[in-house]
């Protein structure tokens, strides 16, 4: 029978408490950090460029003057959908790769 000493699994356990503070600290920082980063992405072989933060706002959208035809509106539509969508992507795959870093491998729900 192995001897326990009185307050030994409570100290493991404040340091694991201070542990996940820290980390919980540190995704908030690198959280903060990605939403205020701009990520931008084209389409049309750039002839539409959206840009958008992490916190997923659109921030500037910049057209080619030939990309703008009044009888084609729906292509030019379709072309900033496309450059949006891919934006608000890195955006996400940023923030996925930063938990990811700091998580260090930890099966954590955060």
């Amino acid at each position: 029978m192995k001897a326990r000493i009185p307050g030994a699994q409570q100290g493991g356990q404040m340091q694991m408490m201070k542990k996940i503070q820290e980390m919980q600290a540190q995704m908030e920082q690198k959280q903060a950090e990605i939403e205020a980063t701009e990520f931008s992405a084209s389409a049309g072989g750039g002839a539409v460029e959206v840009t958008v933060t992490g916190a997923h706002e659109v921030k500037n959208i910049r057209l080619e003057p030939d990309v703008v035809d009044p009888e084609d509106i729906e292509m030019l539509s379709d072309l900033i959908i496309a450059a949006t969508n891919e934006a608000m992507k890195k955006a996400e795959d940023a923030m996925e790769q930063a938990m990811n870093a700091l998580k260090g491998g930890l099966n954590l729900p955060f």
